[in-house]
């Protein structure tokens, strides 16, 4: 199977290594309008014999045997490349967010629909065996119906060099400012943290968001205007009866990437704790049956599940789409869109009104 992708910025290394270490996979060529982006890539990767373009147009206008093609371009230009892509009859597998609001999500969503091409979203997390043994106790209903949920996205990029110096990188700088194309916090590693939660316990149906820039930070790098926010915290009522919290910063010392979900039921509870090194994927926490008055937790270790790079593959070959596929994306976005809103508003907003 060929494989494309668009964009070389940072992400698309990864895009490149996991397609290629799938079993008859191979990706073909890369396109970027960024002449420095692309041709880095191209030199960091000359041992794989792979053909790059300045173009998306150019690309796709060449090369006519693509299986699918990955978009790791930045969030602003989701939209339009995605609908390229569909547009010249392919299946498509996009970083996340799907798009910069619900609105673009939707079209998206409607545009691969109509084209019937496979359609996912890159939500990495999901690729944890421990989530996903959680996502099915919690459905399979052996610990009771969810009462109580608190979800967390620690980063601390702020405030530690783990990842290099972000006064001095543009990778980072980018993501501090709305000029750019940045929902900050809550559009970049936001969407994580709510699609954690979402296809754990259900659609939210009521939110009430505090989003938080501290401008002591500095105004202004470079032409990045310091504007969007560092971090959030959002009461959400769930569809099922549900209440919790669902929170994401930047200032989490200490953390580098941690993401955190507990789920209380009526008949147990269950959580699990990624960190940044993977060493945490496959483990989840349990408390049930007669741990329940003593107040333990069993530790369960949960055998690997296949990436999402693998998910997309698969999809193609069986012509069944998994997940997490565009209208989830979608679903993320109007939530994100109704978390900018209820802090403009200082009120709670509904999802579906």
């Amino acid at each position: 199977m060929k494989i494309g992708i668009v964009g070389t910025g940072n992400i698309s290394s990864r895009h490149l290594n996991e397609f290629n270490s799938i079993k008859d996979v191979e990706v073909e060529a890369v396109c970027d309008t960024n002449e420095k982006n692309l041709n880095k890539f191209l030199s960091n990767n000359q041992n794989i014999n792979v053909r790059g373009y300045l173009s998306l147009e150019e690309m796709l206008n060449k090369e006519k045997s693509f299986d699918g093609i990955s978009n790791t371009t930045p969030d602003k230009f989701h939209k339009d490349t995605t609908l390229q892509i569909l547009d010249y009859g392919y299946n498509v597998f996009c970083e996340k967010p799907l798009a910069e609001n619900y609105e673009d999500a939707k079209e998206m969503v409607n545009a691969a629909l109509k084209s019937k091409k496979i359609n996912m979203v890159n939500f990495t997390y999901r690729e944890s065996s421990a989530y996903q043994r959680l996502v099915e106790i919690i459905r399979s209903g052996e610990i009771g119906t969810p009462r109580h949920v608190s979800a967390c996205y620690y980063q601390s990029w702020l405030t530690s060099n783990k990842w290099g110096e972000w006064r001095e990188e543009d990778k980072w700088l980018w993501r501090l400012s709305t000029k750019h194309g940045s929902n900050g916090a809550l559009g970049d590693t936001g969407v994580h943290i709510f699609d954690f939660a979402v296809n754990a316990v259900g659609d939210i149906k009521e939110i009430f968001a505090d989003l938080k820039t501290y401008h002591d930070k500095g105004s202004k790098i470079k032409d990045y205007i310091l504007d969007a926010n560092d971090g959030f915290n959002s009461l959400v009522r769930f569809e099922n009866g549900a209440i919790g919290t669902i929170t994401n910063t930047r200032y989490a010392t200490g953390h580098a990437n941690s993401l955190i979900l507990e789920v209380f039921c009526t008949k147990g509870g269950v959580k699990v704790e990624l960190d940044e090194e993977r060493n945490k994927w496959s483990t989840l926490h349990i408390c049930n049956d007669e741990n329940i008055n003593k107040m333990s937790w069993d530790t369960i270790q949960c055998p690997k599940t296949a990436s999402n790079y693998q998910n997309f593959i698969k999809s193609i070959q069986t012509n069944s789409n998994l997940q997490p596929d565009f209208n989830q994306g979608a679903k993320i976005q109007k939530i994100i869109d109704s978390c900018i809103k209820s802090n403009d508003n200082k009120s709670w907003i509904g999802i579906n009104n």
